[in-house]
């Protein structure tokens, strides 16, 4: 090549347009006019977009904020949503100079109207594990390229359960008296094993394809709707699963804990609200892996902060959604849960959120609840969290000897820790859930313990969550052995013997079990009294503990009977409750029950009446 033709092409060259770049991916896909929260961090990826210089043009929307990191794949593009702007399409550019080098679509929406209130007392929350509830869409079992395909004869592997199953019976749910469905997460898991459980995300913005698509979960929340059902969706923060698409190119060298490399969780809790702890504890309880295929979050990076938080605004506004489930909740960072939590609360004031804390510690619980003022200074934002204390005890009283303290003194001893919390009234209240044996394995079998505890979750302050399948004695082992305790819910796949949804094939003592259950929580539902009512509980004696629920004139007495053989229970010592009342209906069977010197407990069962009110 000559000097003159190598200088022709070089000056050729310095006017050829810039090679095309490709985004991959921008997250948010889509936003909201008139939202509090109107400034948006886009996460946009691509090959070597951070060298690209961002600009969009629609109007009432504006780029306020452009960052990058070290890694060349990425930039943080801030949009301002103004008041004025206009529904609609556009594109979000990407230039190299003047010339555009990529281009991806955005959308911003105007807002539906305000998502239905959250979820308080008045409530009753049926918690399934989609995989295992019912296979609406064979058509989905196997996804091609997808990891795992369905192997239902495999307790650990996924089964086929789907959101199409779960639509098909919201009636079913609904008459058992449940006003809020809890799946466990339902967004993408695409592990090479052991993803039905849902908790490894691979993909925070995307419905698993093997459960339905996001057009399907939104249908599901505006169809339970209409069953008078609310959605809560459950939100896992703390950590991803190994094959998310970050895992691949990391955003940032901080993005994840530990610099990517398993470190293991050291789960001493505690130390978030120990004054004495040392700090490598504290940091092996945030900043530890919970197993090797989870990688724990890092909360502390301001891009992954700002993420984590629209991306659970985007799902309440998407979907309409009447909660959010938090798992694992103290193991992320405390002030970022704080933010995350309070942003949340601001852009929807009525909304409601409870927080897994897995602990026997009711102090440690409490730490998390609204309203709490800590020593450390932690101001917690969640309106509820779940109540392992009662849960552990619950399941503790059940089965304790009848001896000095025995039988259900820890449970009537939790209770007096309420004054711990800021608002008791909203914790919910649980005998099993999917990290638990079922309680009807807990108890060997037997039945009428399981109506005792079952009892008590519906009667007792706060909000109860129920285990689907239980209304049919889904049993599994008494020790945790997660795939098999997660049973399949019978009926839920085309020719199997038993059919919990219509009741064909279910032996005369599962029958009786889900009348129990869909008296029992109907009951609840259409009673105030057990929604707002003051909880007054006495002292257990003998086998047997005794509460009310008061709301001015309206009273329910419970009388829990652990006894093997019927017990007369003297009246007098409940006076200040009873007041003038002398008898009361039986809220399961509906008879007239007298109330003299004595009442005659049935042996093993709950009696809840409904007394007359007092002239």
């Amino acid at each position: 090549m000559t000097r003159f033709t190598l200088l022709l092409c070089l000056l050729l060259s310095a006017n050829l347009p810039a090679q095309a770049a490709t985004v991959s991916r921008v997250e948010p896909e889509n936003w909201w006019i008139g939202m509090k929260h109107r400034q948006v961090e886009l996460l946009v990826h691509g090959d070597g977009i951070a060298a690209l210089s961002p600009r969009l043009s629609h109007p009432g929307v504006r780029i306020v904020d452009v960052q990058a990191t070290e890694n060349p794949n990425y930039l943080f593009v801030t949009v301002d949503i103004g008041e004025d702007a206009a529904p609609g399409t556009f594109d979000l550019e990407l230039l190299d100079g003047d010339t555009v080098a990529a281009r991806h679509p955005w959308r911003i929406d105007a807002r539906e109207p305000a998502p239905p209130r959250g979820f308080d007392a008045s409530d009753a929350i049926y918690l399934v594990t989609p995989d295992r509830f019912a296979n609406g869409d064979p058509g989905n079992d196997i996804v091609a390229g997808l990891k795992e395909a369905a192997d239902r004869a495999n307790p650990n592997g996924r089964h086929g359960g789907d959101i199409a199953g779960l639509r098909a019976h919201l009636d079913y749910i609904a008459g058992l008296g449940f006003t809020r469905l809890w799946p466990t997460p339902l967004l993408a898991n695409d592990q090479p094993g052991y993803s039905y459980h849902g908790y490894a995300i691979t993909d925070l913005y995307r419905i698993d394809p093997r459960f339905g698509s996001n057009d399907d979960y939104v249908a599901l929340a505006r169809e339970a709707r209409a069953h008078g059902i609310g959605l809560i969706m459950d939100v896992v923060l703390n950590h991803i699963g190994s094959e998310h698409w970050w895992m691949h190119d990391l955003p940032s060298r901080d993005w994840i804990n530990h610099g990517g490399r398993f470190a293991p969780n050291n789960h001493r809790r505690t130390t978030i609200q120990d004054p004495h702890a040392a700090p490598g504890d504290r940091a092996g309880f945030t900043d530890g892996w919970f197993v090797e295929s989870m990688p724990d979050l890092n909360q502390r990076n301001p891009h992954l902060a700002r993420y984590l938080i629209q991306n659970t605004l985007w799902w309440i506004e998407s979907a309409g959604l009447a909660g959010i489930r938090e798992d694992t909740f103290g193991y992320a960072d405390a002030d970022f849960l704080s933010a995350w939590a309070k942003a949340v609360m601001d852009e929807y004031p009525d909304f409601a959120m409870v927080g897994e804390e897995w602990s026997a510690n009711p102090a440690i619980v409490a730490h998390w609840q609204r309203g709490k003022a800590n020593a450390s200074g932690h101001v917690p934002h969640m309106t509820s969290m779940m109540d392992f204390p009662v849960h552990i005890a619950l399941r503790d009283a059940l089965l304790r000897p009848k001896v000095w303290e025995g039988d259900w003194t820890p449970l009537y001893e939790a209770l007096a820790n309420d004054f711990l919390y800021p608002d008791p009234d909203a914790l919910v209240v649980f005998a099993e859930n999917h990290d638990s044996s079922r309680l009807l394995a807990h108890l060997d079998g037997d039945i009428h313990l399981w109506k005792l505890g079952m009892a008590y979750v519906a009667t007792t302050r706060g909000l109860p969550q129920f285990y689907y399948g239980s209304e049919v004695l889904l049993r599994g082992p008494r020790e945790r052995n997660d795939g098999e305790l997660r049973a399949d819910m019978p009926g839920g796949w085309a020719g199997d013997a038993a059919n919990a949804f219509t009741g064909e094939g279910l032996s005369a003592q599962q029958r009786d079990a889900q009348d129990f259950v869909r008296r029992l929580f109907n009951w609840r539902k259409d009673t105030p009294t057990m929604h707002v009512g003051k909880l007054r509980h006495y002292a257990p004696v003998d086998g047997v503990y005794v509460y009310f629920r008061l709301d001015g004139d309206k009273a329910v007495m419970i009388a829990l009977n652990r006894n093997d053989e019927d017990t007369a229970l003297r009246l007098d010592r409940f006076a200040d409750s009873l007041g003038r009342a002398r008898a009361g209906t039986d809220a399961l069977t509906g008879r007239r029950v007298a109330l003299g010197d004595t009442l005659l407990l049935p042996a093993k069962t709950p009696l809840i009446l409904e007394l007359d009110t007092a002239p």
